[in-house]
């Protein structure tokens, strides 16, 4: 009994002792000589290096999670363990962990879409055990090429496994994602000794639950008080979307630092960055730039340091930039339109105020986030007709389908088609080959109980926003409570807590400043990117367009629920009448900065009132042809289609609505303006191009004046 204590007593000590060594090398390199790890840290660590541990820690952004798993590998390595394995979901994430690791005396490497041509020498490494650490994305998981290579040559060798931002893995999570699921192949796979740990600060106790039964029954579960004292919340009263815009302009100047203004949708994104340069032109001090998914890995990664180095103000960005960018110094967060859900919203001003007292962090809403909060409600969620067509597609294969084939064959989007297959692929009903996907075999049932609780948990979510919004209590404490934080309390410092909004903030924006900005958004144009691939299925031809049928490079003049429009998208652009002063403005001037990138200009303008709004079109061709002093005339659909039908029946549907042959003798040999009054998916356009072009018109260049989504 004493031998056994002495010996108890002797590894303990032997095991603290390994992890003071590491913590002091890894710490001290990380944050100074004097770094040490937190008691509660220690405690994850300690969890971490015993054999087979499953660790779940739910703490605050700014905690230190990635601090635990840089000292646990690094008394694992010591111990001749074999490399972590983090997957990440992020490329900024992952950049900066590898930097971090780095930083830390780990050797650290990443495979991803941006760095191809390091990855046979990354591989190369890896087999031969040189490497400390290795990010990948899960999206890289769920790549069967990756996974006979990578992960196969790692199998029963892996030394730590670690899911950051793990509430990605539960579809109870605010940002569930298909191919974290297949982390779970990676867990049957591993050793069972290896340790995983999984990390999140936004999983309330639901997501908890589920992703500590994912890891194991014997989770050990590591939660901490999640609220953020740097942060001072505040929510300012509704307004409506424009003057959010003149908000920002007119604040951006008095706001702490540099910061992430964050907006709900892309085209909010550029509008508002082009809003702000217009005021503020080339000032080094307020300097902005936009980041969505629309941008390239390096311009992403070319931005993201642009804002870490402040060379920026501010970054106006969507939810792109969000989990793991980590600016220890960002000053302000400023969110234009709310996140639907109090967990999202948490995790994206956790962004701020690490490293420093204090951070702005301001919420300007609308009436108009609602219609948004349900559109992401259900996006996600299968509907079984469309399911159902995509298996039928599946059995219909004897060998693995494309994505793109599937499309073509379903008439379903290919966002949808590839959004279900890696949600069937959860279930294994369906797998993935470097080849396509096949059916495994595995029957497939509509779960409807399911994604109605789903649905009902994220519009319960929406609620507590609403609350959030009308200030009905502390905004920390609410926030915490989202996440079912036992220590929620009142944090004194919000605007709710003051009972006034902080000083410099003003709950308006000036009337001449909102003006200045619907002038500028009003001059914008925005590109109309030609369709490349005919859709097949009903509509029969599939593959390529041929250049000889496709039309140029168009313009759109009124982009979605633009703001700066709002008369018009409630007036001509959906009743019908005569186009107002403003749009023959607009439509005057995207031709003037349209005109330098023809080769030849237009010499027949052609109105096609697609969408029945016939005095509109016309209005607007007529008066092109008067300025430009060009013949017009109109080319009246035989019949309407429905813009709700799938892509290939739509197609369908125009080639059958556009006959050419009464417009036949005016194109042939000329260079025709489309112009088309709205259009959501581009079918229109894209048929009538090809109608005009086979009647024997040289050019189709098309202005559509309203592009919806």
């Amino acid at each position: 009994m004493t031998s056994n204590m002495v010996s108890d007593a002797s590894d303990l000590t032997s095991v603290a002792q390994e992890i003071d060594n590491a913590a002091t090398t890894v710490l001290g390199a990380l944050a100074g000589p004097d770094a040490r790890l937190r008691d509660d840290q220690r405690t994850a660590v300690e969890s971490l290096v015993r054999p087979g541990a499953r660790v779940l820690v739910v703490q605050a952004t700014g905690w230190g999670k990635s601090a635990v798993y840089w000292v646990a590998t690094a008394v694992l390595r010591g111990r001749g363990a074999g490399t972590t394995l983090v997957v990440s979901p992020l490329l900024s994430l992952m950049r900066d962990q590898v930097a971090a690791a780095e930083r830390a005396g780990l050797t650290a490497a990443t495979l991803n879409s941006s760095n191809v041509g390091e990855w046979r020498q990354i591989e190369e490494q890896l087999q031969a055990g040189e490497i400390d650490v290795l990010l990948v994305s899960p999206e890289r998981l769920a790549n069967p090429g990756f996974g006979q290579r990578v992960l196969d040559a790692l199998a029963g060798r892996l030394g730590l496994l670690v899911i950051d931002e793990a509430h990605a893995v539960s579809d109870w999570g605010h940002d569930f994602r298909p191919d974290y699921r297949r982390v779970s192949d990676v867990l049957q796979r591993l050793n069972p000794d290896t340790p995983v740990l999984a990390t999140t600060a936004t999983a309330n106790a639901r997501v908890t639950d589920d992703l500590a039964l994912q890891l194991g029954e014997h989770t050990t579960v590591l939660r901490g008080p999640l609220a953020r004292s740097s942060l001072q919340l505040t929510v300012l009263p509704q307004m409506d979307p424009l003057a959010r815009y003149g908000w920002v302009v007119q604040h951006l100047p008095e706001l702490p630092g540099s910061g992430i203004i964050y907006t709900l949708t892309i085209a909010d994104a550029e509008r508002l960055t082009e809003a702000i340069q217009a005021r503020y032109g080339d000032d080094p001090d307020l300097r902005v730039a936009s980041y969505t998914g629309r941008l390239d890995a390096a311009d992403r990664e070319q931005r993201e340091e642009a804002l870490r180095a402040n060379e920026v103000k501010a970054l106006v960005s969507t939810s792109a930039l969000g989990m793991g960018y980590d600016k220890p110094d960002l000053g302000f967060v400023v969110h234009v339109g709310s996140p639907p859900s109090p967990v999202s919203y948490y995790q994206q001003v956790g962004r701020a105020g690490r490293a420093i007292d204090h951070a702005a962090v301001v919420l300007l809403p609308s009436a108009a986030d609602d219609g948004v909060w349900d559109y992401f409600a259900t996006a996600t969620i299968p509907k079984q007709d469309r399911v159902e067509r995509l298996l039928a597609a599946l059995n219909d294969h004897d060998e693995p389908a494309s994505v793109p084939a599937l499309e073509a064959e379903t008439g379903l989007r290919r966002t949808a088609v590839e959004l279900m297959l890696k949600q069937l692929a959860v279930d294994d009903v369906v797998e993935r080959s470097q080849d396509g996907w096949t059916r495994t075999g595995t029957d497939w049932t509509y779960d409807q109980e399911h994604y109605d609780a789903v649905v009902a948990v994220r519009r319960r979510e929406a609620d507590i926003m609403r609350q959030y919004l009308r200030g009905e209590s502390c905004l920390m404490k609410l926030l915490q409570q989202s996440l079912d934080d036992p220590a929620a309390q009142p944090c004194g410092r919000c605007s709710v807590c003051l009972g006034n909004l902080p000083e410099p903030l003003q709950a308006e924006a000036a009337a001449d400043m909102v003006a200045g900005v619907r002038e500028v958004l009003r001059g914008q144009t925005h590109l109309l990117e030609t369709r490349k691939m005919w859709p097949g299925g009903a509509f029969g031809a599939r593959g390529r367009i041929p250049q000889h049928l496709s039309a140029d490079e168009g313009r759109v003049l009124v982009h979605a629920d633009a703001p700066e429009w709002t008369e018009a998208r409630t007036g001509v652009l959906v009743q019908d009448g005569p186009p107002t002063p403003e749009v023959l403005h607009a439509a005057v001037t995207a031709l003037s900065r349209w005109k330098d990138t023809w080769v030849q200009r237009p010499d027949l303008v052609l109105a096609l009132p697609a969408a029945g709004l016939t005095s509109l079109t016309n209005g607007v061709a007529e008066h092109l042809a008067q300025v430009g002093r060009l013949e017009w005339t109109t080319w009246t659909p035989t019949g309407a289609v429905d813009p709700d039908l799938a892509s290939a029946d739509e197609a369908a549907g125009w080639r059958g609505a556009l006959d050419s042959s009464g417009v036949r003798d005016q194109v042939a040999n000329r260079r025709v303006l489309l112009v088309v009054d709205r259009t959501r998916s581009g079918w229109a356009v894209t048929v009538g191009a090809a109608a005009l072009r086979e009647a024997g018109a040289e050019a189709v260049l098309p202005l559509v004046i309203h592009r919806v989504v």
